[in-house]
């Protein structure tokens, strides 16, 4: 009688569960050693983090700034030829109701005229007595303007009032000054009717302007309704076009306006509007981006070869148990998958903590300096997971020395 006999495949008793088990156990061995080697990890996850983060609540910050002033101003005026050798000239003319027709535009929420105004011989000043020995001082600037100017500024009235559209279409000779030009012109109050000469004409002043952000030359200047100029100061035609927008709206409005200025002869004017977006802050933040992104790279490299010190350190301190335990049958693929789990583990405890540290610092600067944090949880999720990458990098040295170790070398205290 024969007897067959079959072979049965070996089952290897050294499963997951083990793999994971070996590894808690030689990350938990030594704690103080575990805490010194994911710092590296954990400065550069949150540098990465901290970086990103800011940089896209400074971004918030930037664009609250660049629309208050920027993003929301507009010009227009007529278009000048380009003569060989000769001097530029305007080809177009603005009308004198163009405030009106870029207010009718969708993104447009204020326009004004403003025109300089040339004196010649005039001086103004604030009485009407001429001393001709006195020292001849300059005269302030004189502007005209039509009544929205305030809101297309962004100006504030500091005393009195704007003249309005009954003044204007009146001529009527009232001025309002700048607060620069009313120091200097020594006016003070308006609730006195106070008055001042151009030439030897008289101008109320019924308002003070201050705070000019978008067109600062007004606070020394005399300002006067277009009616007015055009009445008695030979004022033909407006010269200026100032426009507040719609956040967003300037390249809408850079498209319609000249249409809506002039139908026929679009090309007569030349308008400036903001892009949707600003070249310049894009390129700052990316600039800024860029350096602390590669600080954070380079902390992150400095964690990634600690991990790599710090496990080949542990292999060459547990030579005696790799060998004992390859010669109980554990394969060089197991003793290698020990050692690179644990740099994994170690990698990605460095990353979770780095960007939990990373959100924490961008949350309490941003409180700090009453910002809106920011924050793309997709890029916290990859830093965190990043860390795990770096383990895996830094601990492929060390798993293929453990794994390449010999049990009979290994036993007699060989590497």
């Amino acid at each position: 009688m024969t007897t067959v006999v079959q072979d049965v495949p070996r089952t290897d008793r050294f499963g997951a569960s083990d793999l994971l088990a070996e590894a808690a156990a030689g990350i938990g061995a030594r704690p103080g050693r575990l805490v010194l080697t994911i710092l590296g990890t954990v400065l550069g996850i949150a540098s990465v983090v901290v970086t990103v983060g800011l940089a896209q609540t400074a971004a918030g910050q930037i664009n609250k700034q660049f629309d208050a002033v920027a993003a929301t101003q507009g010009a227009a005026q007529p278009a000048e030829s380009d003569p060989f050798g000769g001097t530029p000239r305007p080809i177009g003319t603005l009308p004198w109701d163009a405030a009106d027709r870029a207010e009718r535009l969708n993104g447009v929420q204020a326009a004004a005229l403003v025109s300089e105004i040339a004196l010649g011989e005039r001086e103004v000043t604030a009485v009407p007595v001429h001393d001709p020995s006195a020292a001849r001082v300059t005269s302030p600037a004189v502007l005209a303007t039509s009544p929205g100017v305030v809101a297309a500024l962004d100006g504030r009235i500091v005393q009195g009032r704007y003249f309005d559209r009954g003044h204007d279409e009146r001529a009527d000779r009232v001025v309002v000054l700048g607060a620069k030009a009313a120091a200097r012109l020594g006016v003070v109050r308006v609730d006195r009717q106070p008055s001042i000469f151009i030439g030897d004409r008289a101008y109320q002043v019924i308002g003070i302007i201050d705070d000019v952000v978008r067109r600062t030359d007004l606070l020394s200047a005399v300002i006067m309704p277009n009616g007015t100029a055009r009445a008695d100061l030979a004022l033909t035609t407006p010269q200026e076009l100032h426009l507040h927008l719609a956040v967003g709206a300037g390249p809408v409005v850079g498209e319609q306006l000249p249409v809506a200025l002039d139908p026929h002869a679009p090309e007569t004017f030349d308008v400036q509007v903001p892009a949707g977006t600003s070249s310049v802050r894009q390129d700052v933040q990316a600039d800024i981006n860029a350096i602390f992104l590669a600080l954070g790279g380079v902390a992150l490299l400095i964690g990634g070869v600690g991990i790599a010190n710090v496990t080949l350190l542990s292999v060459l301190e547990r030579v005696g148990e790799i060998g004992l335990r390859r010669a109980l049958g554990a394969t060089r693929r197991q003793i290698a998958a020990q050692f690179m789990v644990e740099s994994v583990v170690i990698g990605m405890l460095g990353g979770l903590v780095g960007a939990a540290l990373g959100v924490a610092v961008v949350t309490v600067v941003s409180a700090v300096s009453e910002w809106t944090p920011v924050l793309d949880l997709r890029m916290v999720g990859v830093a965190a997971m990043s860390g795990g990458l770096i383990g895996l990098l830094a601990g492929l040295y060390p798993s293929m020395k453990a794994a390449s170790i010999e049990p009979i070398s290994a036993l007699r205290g060989g590497v």
